[in-house]
């Protein structure tokens, strides 16, 4: 069985070897079973060396000039040729033991997909909350992170991937999608709780860049914005600063 992983990457040269090199090996996982790995990275109309690094690291690579995730993300599982594919983002290292529950899960009929619970290497109360909160509601409502997921290949393209009309949040209308097709089946989605996802605290380290007073304006216009407009503010790129700020 051949396995895909798709990844997404913006301007990633800092923390895109990293995230191969984890990628190789944690797909011992796969090798010990006699499954195949390939690594496709888009490259999301970088203007650093992301391409070229993937290449050297020898994932295939293709090309989205469209700076959104759910079109990175798409473009990336078309190129895919495995019957299985496990978006993957650049910033985060997935390991050895994570592969192996996967793989655990993909030998399971009754499941269609799913995710993980995720780290971050940083010692930080708040980023600490925010990380328990997500994972617990990750558990409860069987929503996967964007940093991780996993499906069949074909429900990938029966669900015609990520909605291209949202720049954040993507990841929670995909798995809303996904699991009303795993309801239709008497499938369901699992969240692996033992084995999490290393992933980067660039975003919060992001948002400490920013004056403290115009961070709050942000996030109270964004929360309101959500709110009033029913979440169509996700439609718009210049809402979405923290996903698209190109400073990595």
């Amino acid at each position: 069985m051949l396995i895909s992983i798709a990844i997404p990457a913006f301007n990633e040269e800092k923390l895109l070897p990293s995230t191969l090199a984890a990628v190789t090996e944690a797909g011992k996982a796969f090798s010990e079973r006699n499954w195949e790995m390939e690594v496709v990275v888009c490259d999301n109309n970088s203007t650093d060396r992301t391409a070229e690094i993937a290449k050297a690291c020898g994932a295939r690579v293709v090309f989205e000039k469209h700076n959104q995730i759910s079109r990175a993300r798409n473009t990336a599982g078309k190129a895919t040729k495995g019957e299985w594919v496990i978006f993957v983002d650049a910033d985060s290292e997935p390991s050895k033991a994570l592969f192996e529950a996967t793989a655990v899960a993909m030998e399971k009929k009754e499941i269609i997909g799913g995710g993980t619970t995720i780290k971050y290497d940083v010692q930080n109360w708040v980023v600490t909350i925010i990380t328990v909160t997500w994972n617990a509601i990750s558990r409860v409502m069987h929503w996967p992170a964007g940093s991780y997921i996993f499906l069949r290949t074909e429900d990938f393209h029966k669900l015609n991937g990520f909605s291209d009309k949202l720049y954040a949040s993507e990841e929670l209308e995909f798995g809303g999608r996904l699991k009303t097709l795993a309801r239709q089946r008497n499938q369901h989605l699992q969240i692996l709780t033992q084995t999490p996802l290393g992933t980067s605290p660039r975003r919060f380290r992001l948002m400490r860049s920013y004056p403290v007073l115009e961070n709050l304006k942000f996030i109270l216009k964004h929360s309101f914005s959500m709110v009033f407009t029913g979440g169509r503010s996700l439609h718009k790129a210049e809402n979405c600063r923290f996903w698209y700020d190109g400073r990595r």
